[in-house]
């Protein structure tokens, strides 16, 4: 089961610093100015081998000039209501405002777990402030600081410990897991149920509560796996959707609990930045990927200029990662989407693909030879061998060289690219790592 921690709290608290720090990134940007994270960010987060989603909300704030702030405190109590483990960061240099009351009220309404997170306590003669934030009821406060990085550690240890267990939560048999991931109204719902159709008895529901994947068996026409989904299991009432953002939040759930994204573009309204979100996320959880360009009968007057033209500007939106399956099917003519379930099939088969080490270094070596790495100072960098790590849940290669330093990422693209060109990896990532020799 995909796991989220949220991190909300009132303006200028550090959220966002905290955001960087557990995620290792400067994804969010931090600025002394309140307000400054409107747009939600989403992050991955390792710890002792236990991955989950973190996301950093806007700061929650009432009564202010912002024309945004219903929009924030809105996105807030979606966070909260989706979220395992709530992150409730205070500042212990200034202690419990108004709307640091405000937002304990509704945690503690909500029911979930939540740490108190006392930020700003940058040496230890400034934990004792945080006594008074036992006033929430929520627990005992946990003192850090996001900026020099001090107890982060600690929290994260119990952040883990808190996170829902997952054992026997997902399938036991060893098929592909497929999920359907797109922005609302893009024709998930319709494809889901044209791929199933009338013959109800091939579907099993395996698992699933209101907030956790559903899994659907799919057993037709030679194909067997899983269909990861979501849409529609959610309680109502308790939050009034704000459908853009409600659907990053499942979708986070859904491609975290599959193997291949199928990533649903509507044909009538283009590429949007919702859609760059969601194929973001795919990417931070290297999953596989097919894109599918639905709603294709509404397109009028079509021809292959219209294909290539909406090609391009897919590609060159999702670019530098551009080597997966493109279809474009009708949900409601039901106009092929029997390929999408085949190629999704091929890109699950793509993920576990061995290449033979005698292989990869027959084709790759003289490539190299021919197009080796830039000299760096005057010094030569060679790639001496080249092997496939066994196992993992995508190819990875290794490339073992001299100076593995002083090979930066525009010739590992390069490398990428050349083994995409010799061997059929579409749809799914690979990982080039550099060793020394």
């Amino acid at each position: 089961m995909g796991k989220i921690v949220a991190i909300v709290g009132r303006p200028n608290v550090g959220k966002s610093t905290l955001f960087n720090r557990l995620t290792q990134t400067r994804q969010a940007i931090v600025n002394e100015e309140a307000g400054t994270t409107r747009d939600r960010q989403y992050g991955k987060v390792e710890w002792t081998g236990v991955e989950f989603s973190l996301i950093d909300t806007g700061g929650w704030v009432i009564n202010s000039d912002d024309i945004f702030e219903e929009e924030i405190n809105k996105q807030v109590k979606i966070a909260i209501e989706e979220a395992d483990v709530i992150l409730f960061v205070v500042d212990v240099l200034e202690g419990i405002s108004n709307l640091d009351e405000e937002v304990a009220d509704i945690l503690r309404r909500n029911k979930k777990p939540v740490i108190v997170v006392a930020n700003k306590a940058d040496t230890y003669d400034k934990h004792a402030l945080a006594a008074e934030f036992y006033s929430f009821g929520l627990g005992e406060p946990f003192c850090l600081s996001a900026i020099n990085g001090s107890y982060t550690g600690d929290l994260l240890d119990k952040v883990v410990s808190m996170l829902p267990k997952t054992e026997n939560e997902e399938p036991e048999e060893n098929l592909p897991r497929i999920a359907i991931v797109g922005r609302p109204n893009a024709g998930k719902s319709s494809l889901v149920n044209a791929f199933f159709g009338e013959s109800r008895n091939i579907v099993t529901d395996i698992a699933g509560t209101t907030r956790d994947s559903i899994y659907s068996k799919y057993n037709k026409f030679g194909l067997n796996f899983y269909l990861v989904d979501t849409a529609g299991i959610r309680k109502k009432g308790k939050v009034n959707e704000d459908l853009e953002y409600y659907s990053v939040i499942r979708s986070i759930r859904a491609i975290e609990n599959s193997d291949v994204c199928v990533l649903i573009i509507d044909a009538t309204r283009g590429i949007e930045s919702q859609d760059l979100n969601i194929f973001s996320l795919i990417q931070k959880n290297k999953k596989g990927l097919v894109v599918c360009v639905n709603k294709w009968d509404l397109i009028e007057n079509k021809n292959q200029q219209t294909i290539d033209s909406y090609t391009n500007a897919i590609r060159s939106r999702l670019a530098p990662f551009t080597d997966f399956p493109l279809i474009f099917i009708s949900a409601l003519t039901k106009q092929r989407i029997f390929k999408v379930l085949e190629t999704a099939n091929k890109v699950y088969e793509n993920r576990s693909k061995r290449i033979p080490t005698a292989k990869l270094n027959e084709v790759m070596l003289p490539i190299i030879e021919n197009y080796p790495p830039p000299a760096w100072k005057g010094k030569y960098i060679k790639i001496k061998y080249i092997t496939q790590l066994p196992g993992g849940s995508i190819p990875s290669f290794v490339f073992f060289c001299n100076l593995p330093q002083w090979i930066k990422e525009p010739y590992k693209r390069f490398l990428e690219n050349k083994i995409r060109e010799n061997w059929d990896l579409t749809g799914t990532p690979i990982n080039i790592f550099i060793r020394e020799k």
